[in-house]
């Protein structure tokens, strides 16, 4: 591991941190790779029977990609290979045969949100909040994969709903659409979290693998497809530089909608 992804196991259960607090748990490229390498290892590993993730501190869960990483977007192989790399991740996630439990003990933003998605079940603490605000901040484009985890857990038109109107949703409101499938004080939930993990460890391994698998294949039948012509749309737009500029500067963006 790394001093951003941090590991811990207690008897079956594996903790995974996101541990950038100072970054409100940004995630850079290296640590999408780590999360993705982690989630194979922890899949092949018999000791483990459920695995957690987490974020370090309780303002952030994960508030999304490190926006400075961006500012050397310029081609189709920039915007295709982040998406492309977001989506393994996300997909890693989920391919996991184990169940896995998001404790959400902050923002889930943007990418945040989409890994918590991810996951199997969602517990929060009261102040969590939840959305991929892009249209109001960086003007690029929720990909397909992440699409797919928004559309699977909250519908279509509530998950249209969320991303035109880039805002974010508090945890009640998120455990009333759905986001979130749990809510429990600060204090509380990790004490939840872990007591829950444990109770589903003692459950049949080869149960919990094929229902899963089930809804993984049901999910992927509704795949909308790649999108890369509405990726590439967002990306190599004046626009995407500008609402990058405008989020590192901390001003509003200037879109001129090309």
């Amino acid at each position: 591991m790394t001093d951003h992804l941090l590991l811990e196991q207690d008897g079956a259960v594996a903790v995974v941190t996101i541990n950038r607090p100072e970054a409100r748990n940004a995630m850079t490229f290296e640590m999408y790779e780590a999360l993705h390498d982690t989630c194979e290892r922890l899949d092949r590993d018999p000791g483990v029977r459920v695995v957690v993730l987490r974020g370090a501190g309780d303002r952030a869960f994960a508030s999304g990609t490190d926006i400075r990483q961006f500012l050397t977007f310029k081609t189709r192989e920039d915007a295709l290979g982040y998406e492309a790399r977001l989506s393994r991740v996300l997909s890693g996630i989920a391919a996991l045969t184990k169940p896995t439990i998001a404790m959400v003990q902050g923002d889930a933003v943007g990418g945040g949100m989409f890994m918590a998605l991810a996951c199997d079940l969602r517990l929060a603490a009261p102040h969590a909040r939840f959305g991929a605000p892009v249209a109001r901040t960086l003007g690029n484009f929720v990909a397909p994969t992440s699409l797919a985890l928004l559309v699977a857990t909250v519908g279509p038109v509530r998950a249209r709903e969320l991303v035109l109107t880039a805002r974010l949703v508090g945890a009640a409101e998120a455990k009333a659409i759905g986001l979130v499938d749990e809510v429990h004080p600060a204090e509380a939930l990790a004490a939840r979290t872990l007591g829950l993990a444990g109770e589903i460890a003692q459950h049949a391994p080869l149960t919990l693998a094929a229902a899963k698998e089930a809804t993984r294949r049901l999910l992927a039948a509704q795949s909308p497809g790649s999108l890369e012509d509405l990726i590439l749309s967002c990306y190599l737009s004046q626009d995407f530089q500008e609402g990058v500029r405008a989020f590192l500067e901390k001003r509003k963006p200037r879109w001129q909608g090309r």
